[in-house]
């Protein structure tokens, strides 16, 4: 949603978003076109209090709108690097305040570049194009790091890398995203996503290829006729939505799949996977999409985009993080890897149940060293990691997502990225005991390889994290199942 500077467009976006929240929406939006705090309003001869203020208080409102009267609304908030803002909202969500909302500083290669040269970095009122203050560049990604290090917050969008894929230029720049950063839009833009469940498609030790197109094909005809069935809470966006019909169609289970092909997840086998799978996708919705076309038409507003035409919709792949679909289809959320072989899961009552990952479970049972002494011993720590009476080749099959590298986590968003038009959303997952360092890392690596955005999780760096791995056994409540935060990656 759109946010320009003044009270009047302040106040309806807030509106707007109060309304999507209740009908089931969630919502993005980049606050950098806001003066600074402390600037000039020359209307009341008083002075600005500042984008975090006016943040403050969508955050207040999204915690008295229920989702539907079922789940807690979701947000994303931008603010470009060059705001002179951008300290204080870089640290804005390291005492627990803002907690409705994701935060993202919307960084372009420019800054990139001021980081890499070790160079200065002005600092620019929106309102006027005034610098008002320079600083080194290196000294500001540092602070990101450093912040994310803590608490997770903020993550990095990269304008520039987003807008060189901008399939609508001419409509104007995208500036923010939807609440976990894989659906970059324009404003009051809408997108229906839908995941395909790649758990469902190895037959024999093998990618059934035939399946997985008809399933693209199904599943990009529906989300297509979705745009005409869908009723929307204001005209704008329904005439937006459906004169770009952009969707996005991605997939979950990526981390079965590959443990039934005896895949391990930091392998090159697995990003040449992933790479083959998301490839597939992106080709097979294009030949939907085309179809579609020939049958209904052009989207309308093909003649301002970047097609030459006999498509059906703007854009095609997302990959989502599918935190409750997937927990519905039973098999792991979007392409993250497993947060634990094993762990204990309280239900109503207090009952608690040991809860094995299938793909191990099978295996350890045609290996021969199934027990569930040894099932209860996993759930101590969700990892099987040297254990000897495990084999080592098993042990690298199911490798927990903080035991694998972040180079490795980057490289597998990257590998999707490539064949997605919209964007992945991927955590970063770090251990406990990773260093601010190694987030900066991250974020430049996502940066060279061409993600359009990243997010790092510091295992414990959130009081109320969704998983929870330490020497009692793993639990996992019911109730966290639609978690407060939208950082979980279940």
């Amino acid at each position: 949603l759109p946010i320009h500077d003044s009270l009047n467009s302040i106040f309806t976006t807030l509106k707007e978003m109060a309304i999507i929240q209740q009908s089931g929406g969630g919502t993005g939006f980049s606050f950098s076109h806001l003066r600074p705090e402390g600037d000039v309003v020359r209307s009341t001869h008083g002075v600005a209090s500042g984008p975090l203020s006016f943040i403050r208080v969508f955050d207040a409102t999204t915690d008295v709108i229920k989702q539907g009267g079922k789940r807690r609304g979701a947000n994303m908030a931008v603010l470009n690097a060059s705001h002179p803002d951008i300290e204080e909202f870089i640290k804005a969500k390291a005492n627990g305040e803002f907690s409705n909302f994701n935060f993202s500083v919307g960084v372009n290669d420019d800054f990139m570049e001021a980081v890499k040269h070790g160079i200065d970095y002005t600092l620019v009122n929106p309102r006027n194009g005034d610098i008002t203050k320079t600083i080194k560049a290196e000294s500001l990604w540092n602070f990101i790091a450093q912040k994310a290090w803590e608490c997770g917050d903020p993550g990095i969008i990269f304008l520039d890398e987003i807008n060189r894929h901008n399939p609508l230029p001419a409509l104007g720049a995208i500036e923010s995203t939807n609440p976990c950063g894989e659906q970059p839009l324009l404003p009051h833009e809408s997108c229906n996503l839908g995941s395909i469940n790649l758990s469902k498609i190895v037959k024999k030790d093998e990618i059934d290829w035939d399946l997985l197109t008809e399933l693209v094909h199904t599943g990009t005809r529906f989300l297509d006729f979705t745009i005409d069935v869908n009723r929307f809470p204001f005209q704008k966006i329904a005439q937006n939505t459906r004169a770009n019909r952009k969707i996005g169609l991605g997939v979950m289970g990526f981390a079965d799949l590959l443990a039934q092909l005896r895949i391990p997840y930091d392998s090159t086998e697995a990003l040449k996977t992933a790479e083959q799978v998301m490839k597939h996708v992106l080709e097979d919705a294009e030949e939907e999409s085309r179809e579609l076309a020939e049958k209904y038409g052009d989207y309308p507003n093909i003649d301002k985009s970047i097609h030459k035409g006999n498509r059906r919709n703007a854009t095609l792949t997302t990959i989502a993080p599918t935190g409750t679909i997937s927990i519905i289809a039973g098999c792991s959320s979007g392409i993250e890897p497993i947060f634990a072989v094993s762990f204990i899961r309280k239900i109503l009552g207090g009952t608690e149940l040991i809860e094995v990952n299938p793909h191990f479970k099978k295996l350890a049972r045609e290996l021969g060293f199934y027990s569930n002494r040894l099932m209860k011993q996993i759930a101590r720590t969700g990892s099987i990691t040297g254990i000897p009476e495990i084999p080592r080749s098993v042990q690298e099959l199911f490798k927990t997502a903080l035991e694998i590298p972040p180079e490795a986590h980057v490289k597998m968003q990257a590998a999707f990225q490539r064949y997605t038009d919209n964007s992945v959303s991927k955590t970063i997952n770090l251990p406990k005991n990773a260093s601010v360092e190694s987030v900066k890392e991250a974020y430049t690596l996502a940066h060279k390889l061409g993600c359009k955005g990243t997010t790092i999780f510091r295992y414990g760096s959130k009081g109320d994290q969704v998983l929870h791995l330490d020497h009692s056994p793993l639990t996992i409540d019911s109730e966290y199942t639609n978690c407060r935060s939208t950082k979980c990656i279940y």
